[in-house]
């Protein structure tokens, strides 16, 4: 395979000052067997049971859990885009940081829990289930394929990027040999293997990408044992070439900070794949400390990048421009700052490939928990739950199989030339995530009588703005030749990767009104989503679902301190007296 795609000429998409279009050893070597340990992980703990490929049987602990959050989230755009967007963007990109980190606050105290107590296989099923609705199952599931679509473009850009710099070959051979890969281990190990591999490839960039930050700070003499901490005079030599590096908003308003950096917040608590892992442990005491660890473990790089902007900045004014600052960097240069980072300060090669081999993990572990998600999506709740209900675990297994082939060949075509930056590609699936899925999970979560209408309304809604957002100012321009966005007033306000500060209080209040006006969900689904703030504990495989429909045993009333026991009396006696005839019809 690796023969086959090196065969193909290299072609550099631009000039760069990356050092690419030669084979480097140490480093090939170095991923090569990387992703023969993913591999063969993979085989060891493929799936024969869509539990384990949707879920991994719900034994997953939360430390192994936090770290494979943290991998799921370190993506190509978390360890090269970042610092990407600080270097070019200045105070503006820290908005990524601080987006990109607060969500987890929200997803902790107020969603973790519910989502592994409400214990379904997926996002779509949590919509499906909790909405009474097979339309809003498909919704949620077209929404879930199209962030795991627009997510993974940017995760294939980054591959291709390490790949020219590790193997000699062209971007696109990259592409193509990288997400051949990514598709081959997660089509054969499922959420389990997938799990596993995460834990390791968080090891791997987390390495790699310290190392290469403390190597740097030492060879140039900027720093000895914090660089994050002792980087206060090259960010001031920065900020002395480049004004907007300490002055905030200098080239972009206050609305647009904020727009993306509540776009992100909202897009964290949104994205199916983050979600998902909560349902890969064993009870919600657990879903809350994989929150803790994953934020931990997330922190750990993000501390990081402003200051590989400082450095990759000075070293690119130095060694590449000759006195002309940073910011104007190709964008090729950008995306690859980290690993450019330590090339110009002149590191072993070997250390250099695996800073790049940092990369390749972060976007394999990303692509990885995407590809799982849109599987599931298409099998779990398009297939088995939509078209035929009594398919077999080995048809399910066949479909969610066939999708993951399917959605990396279409991420690899359009991986070859994207139409943004890997951070603003993410930032996208990050405002489709936050208009769409968050006030829909929220609202479900916490108030019981949101209705399916209000549901369906809100979620064709924020597909209708955040879609019609990256349309106008990003896709129609970028495939017609368009210099600017279709329609500029729109961009300005709703901006394809931040359009969620709009989209979300719209989508909100459509959610709300349309429940106000519409029949109450059934009793059934009320004491569901009580049962998901219940005090008492859940065993393994146990949902809420499970325990609300055993009696009511454990059901909680969260409507401003009603008693419980009178709540508990009056549904059983409904469910008594209404569901055996409705069972019978």
């Amino acid at each position: 395979m690796i023969e086959a795609v090196a065969a193909i000429e290299p072609v550099v998409l631009q000039e760069t000052a990356l050092d690419v279009g030669e084979f480097k050893l140490v480093p090939a070597l170095t991923v090569v067997t990387m992703l023969a340990l993913f591999l063969g992980v993979g085989y060891f703990f493929r799936v024969a049971a869509v539990d384990e490929l949707w879920v991994a049987g719900r034994s997953i602990g939360s430390i192994e859990n936090g770290m494979a959050i943290g991998a799921n989230w370190m993506s190509a755009a978390s360890y090269l885009g970042v610092a990407a967007l600080i270097a070019t963007l200045g105070y503006f990109g820290l908005a990524y940081v601080v987006g990109w980190t607060t969500g987890y606050f929200i997803l902790l105290i107020f969603m973790a829990a519910q989502f592994r107590r409400f214990g379904k296989y997926t996002a779509p099923d949590f919509v499906g289930d909790r909405f009474y609705s097979d339309w809003a199952r498909g919704i949620a599931a077209f929404t879930t394929l199209a962030i795991a679509f627009t997510y993974a473009i940017g995760q294939a850009s980054g591959m291709g990027l390490m790949a020219q710099y590790i193997f000699g070959i062209s971007y696109e051979a990259g592409v193509i040999l990288l997400m051949a890969v990514t598709i081959g281990y997660v089509a054969l190990s499922g959420m389990l293997g997938t799990t596993k591999n995460m834990a390791i490839q968080y090891i791997i960039l987390i390495i790699a990408f310290t190392l290469g930050l403390y190597a740097t700070g030492w060879t140039q003499g900027w720093s000895t044992a914090l660089p994050y901490l002792e980087a206060g005079p090259q960010v001031a030599e920065a900020a002395s070439l480049e004004a907007q590096f300490v002055e905030p908003f200098a080239n972009a308003g206050y609305y647009a900070w904020i727009a993306l950096a509540f776009s992100l917040i909202v897009g964290t608590c949104g994205l199916p794949h983050v979600l998902v892992r909560f349902y890969t442990v064993d009870n919600e005491r657990t879903a809350r400390w994989s929150t803790v660890w994953g934020l931990f473990f997330i922190c750990l790089l993000y501390w990081g990048t402003a200051t590989y902007a400082a450095f990759g900045g000075l070293l690119y004014d130095s060694e590449v421009s000759g006195g002309d600052g940073f910011t104007g960097m190709a964008g090729q240069e950008a995306d690859a700052l980290v690993v450019l980072t330590t090339q110009l300060a002149e590191l072993p090669t070997w250390l250099v490939g695996l800073v790049a081999a940092g990369a390749v993990a972060a976007a394999l572990a990303t692509t990885a928990g995407l590809f799982i998600t849109a599987s599931s999506a298409a099998a779990h709740d398009i297939y088995t739950n939509l078209y035929k209900e009594d398919a077999t675990q080995r048809e399910q297994l066949l479909v969610g199989r066939a999708t993951i082939v399917g959605i990396g060949i279409l991420v690899a075509l359009i991986g070859l030339n994207p139409p943004a930056l890997i951070g603003e590609l993410v930032a996208m699936s990050f405002a489709i995530a936050g208009s769409v899925f968050f006030p829909v999970f929220f609202l479900g979560l916490w108030w019981e009588n949101t209705t399916r209408e209000g549901a369906i309304a809100g979620m064709l809604m924020g597909i209708f703005l955040s879609f019609g957002a990256i349309l106008n100012d990003t896709a129609i321009p970028m495939y017609t030749g368009v210099e600017e966005a279709v329609i500029p007033g729109v961009a300005t306000w709703l901006p394809g990767t931040s359009s969620a500060l709009i989209g979300v209080p719209v989508v909100f209040a459509t959610i709300i009104v349309v429940s106000v006006i519409t029949d109450e969900p059934p009793e059934d689904v009320k004491r569901l989503v009580r049962q998901c703030h219940s005090p008492e504990p859940m065993s393994q495989m146990q949902s809420a679902e499970d325990v609300a429909t055993d009696g009511g045993q454990d059901d909680v009333a969260t409507d401003g301190g009603v008693d419980v026991d009178s709540v508990d009396a009056a549904a059983d006696d409904d469910s008594t007296a209404t569901d055996e005839p409705t069972e019978d019809d």
